[in-house]
């Protein structure tokens, strides 16, 4: 969510996310009529874009609504990050090729850290500066509310100075030491380094200037960009983005989700291309997906994880399938705000009965092919780590319908006619607890990601465990790019409070960085705790996380919300079943969701 941060790190696969857009889409077998590769062409791939997961964002700076893992992708090879982060490699960790840093230093105190830039030019051949970074941090600082990584205290609060020491060396202090691994994996590679001077004016029509360097200046800066992002149909053209970093420029980019990017000829980075055209192409559903594969016309794409007993079928068209694990959790989150059931989602006892109606175990299996794992709590536990906590690994609420009723019925929960029914509202300990209604039915209602089988599957499979609970859910889909911008963070009186529960998570809910830290999640106004999940004691224990070097910290806030349950966990899914030509290699498969098209290469042309 991706799902999944967004265009700026973090994402929604949602993400990533990951952790994501209506519009007319492709419904046929291609990929909108490209020419494939097919085997022939050297300088071409075709790269099928997961179902209904239609990229709609070009900044690369994100905002809620558009917590994409592709708008990252694609962002990042237009323009690197200052510091990228990524498994590509098959490792998880900093990939100095495609970034604009060279270095990191920080201060023996561990209150700042220097970073040194490479010897990099925009595609206009203006030299890439500090002046560049320092574009980003003024809009940031100025526009931290709007931007979809920030949580209060942390970036850029935490940055109390940024300072130019010449064009390729500048410095940022901390307000106090952090964890360096942490800072370096999580904020700094948040760092996007942009065309101040392309992009610091207020208009289309207006003059370039040092308009960042006010905070009025750089609040109408910020206004600008997101309003000229918002021309989807204008970004193969808008003279805005034509000025990039990065590996691949825009040649394409259209409402409907198909994206061609072409080599960029003045990069002189470390990660250049090596194949010349890459055409992402969109799909409502997996299944019209499935067909491009078998017709020829996608060079690498993805099955559903109940069509891996075709993947002989697929070997002998001349692909290979490969797993594409992540370094992710997947969950639905709670609209704690929600007027009708935010009061009912705030009883701790009522996110027990709701977690122990879902059989992990029997998703994992049955509607994900054994291509998924259970999760338990607010740390990845598809790849091994020492993050994990033991409560956590060991599940809290195991599956258990019957003690999920006995839950409610003794709390004041009645069951009619199938749905349980508030009858003893209250605070005591036989009630259902503070602001839940007398006659307050158990009926909640997902909005959830559409055109994924895997996703209707598991709906169903939910509404089937919950219902003998006694607790009524409806399912709503939309795409995913609707999902998310219906399910943002809210207060009880807004028009748009209405969602409850909301999912966008198939191929993951949420990619990490290398520290799997929640501040963005789960800390109070965190930029992507959308359903407003608040525990004082917890945001004690992620602000551990950042400042101390010990896996303890985080293992503490592992349990902590093993425990307190802030969302509906969810198996983990592999973020997609990949099916990859044969020939094309020079890649690992990121485990932070990111594909990197400049790695691609054809080993057999």
């Amino acid at each position: 969510m991706f799902l999944a941060r967004t265009a700026t790190g973090r994402r929604w696969a949602l993400v990533a996310g990951a952790a994501v857009t209506s519009g007319a889409l492709l419904t046929g077998c291609s990929g909108g009529g490209t020419s494939s590769s097919g085997g022939n062409s050297s300088d071409t791939i075709n790269y099928a874009l997961p179902a209904n997961f239609t990229p709609n964002w070009i900044l690369p700076v994100g905002t809620a609504a558009h917590l994409n893992t592709n708008n990252s992708s694609i962002s990042q090879v237009l323009w690197e990050p200052l510091v990228a982060y990524d498994g590509s490699t098959g490792q998880v960790g900093w990939n100095k090729d495609n970034s604009l840093a060279t270095a990191a230093d920080f201060g023996k105190d561990g209150k700042s850290v220097t970073i040194t830039l490479g010897n990099r030019h925009w595609s206009d051949g203006k030299p890439i500066t500090s002046r560049d970074v320092e574009f980003w941090y003024n809009l940031v600082k100025a526009n931290k509310a709007d931007w979809a990584s920030y949580s209060p205290g942390k970036a850029p609060d935490n940055w109390t100075s940024l300072k130019i020491v010449d064009d390729t060396h500048l410095t940022i202090t901390f307000d106090k030491a952090y964890n360096q691994q942490w800072m370096l994996a999580n904020e700094l590679s948040m760092i996007r380094v942009m065309p101040q001077h392309v992009w610091d004016k207020t208009s289309a029509s207006g003059a370039v200037s040092d308009q960042d360097r006010t905070p009025a200046g750089a609040k109408q800066v910020w206004t600008y960009l997101n309003n000229a992002a918002k021309n989807i149909s204008g970004y193969a053209t808008d003279p805005l983005w034509k000025t990039v970093s990065g590996p691949y420029t825009l040649k394409s980019f259209s409402t409907a989700g198909k994206v061609e990017l072409t080599a960029n000829a003045k990069y002189d980075g470390g990660g250049k291309a090596n194949i010349k055209n890459v055409n992402l192409l969109p799909f409502t559903t997996t299944d019209a997906e499935e067909n491009a594969l078998r017709a020829g016309t996608v060079d690498y794409g993805y099955i559903n994880a109940t069509d891996l007993g075709q993947e002989a079928a697929f070997k002998s068209r001349g692909y290979t399938v490969k797993p594409w694990a992540g370094w992710a959790i997947t969950y639905m989150p709670y609209n704690f705000n929600n007027p009708a059931m935010g009061a009912v989602f705030k009883q701790l006892y009522a996110r027990q009965a709701i977690q122990m109606s879902v059989d992990q175990t029997s998703l994992s299996k049955v509607v994900f092919n054994g291509t998924a794992v259970p999760t338990y709590g607010p740390i990845p536990q598809g790849q091994p780590s020492d993050f994990v906590s033991p409560r956590q690994k060991n599940n809290p609420y195991p599956f258990d319908t019957a003690k999920a009723r006995q839950l409610l019925t003794s709390h004041g929960w009645t069951e009619r006619n199938g749905t349980m029914v508030c009858d003893h509202p209250g605070s005591g300990g036989d009630q259902c607890g503070p602001g839940v209604a007398k006659g307050t039915a158990f009926e909640m209602q997902v909005l959830s990601q559409s055109g994924s089988t895997v996703t209707d599957n598991m709906m169903s499979a939910l509404q089937s465990s919950f219902a003998k609970t006694g607790i009524k859910f409806t399912i709503k889909t939309a795409p995913v790019n609707s999902v998310l911008s219906q399910a943002g963070q809210c207060t009880s009186g807004q028009s748009g409070c209405k969602w409850q529960l909301s999912f966008f998570g198939t191929a993951g809910s949420w990619y990490f960085p290398a520290y799997p830290s929640g501040d963005a999640l789960f800390q109070t106004g965190g930029g992507s705790n959308f359903g407003s999940y608040s525990n004082p004691a917890v945001d004690k224990l992620i602000t551990e996380t950042t400042t101390s070097d010990s896996t303890a910290a985080v293992q503490k806030y592992s349990a902590a919300l093993a425990e307190d349950l802030p969302v509906v966990w969810l198996p983990e899914p592999d973020y997609q079943v990949s099916v990859v030509r044969d020939g094309l290699g020079g890649f690992a498969q990121d485990s932070l969701a990111n594909f990197h098209p400049a790695m691609w290469k054809w080993t057999n042309k």
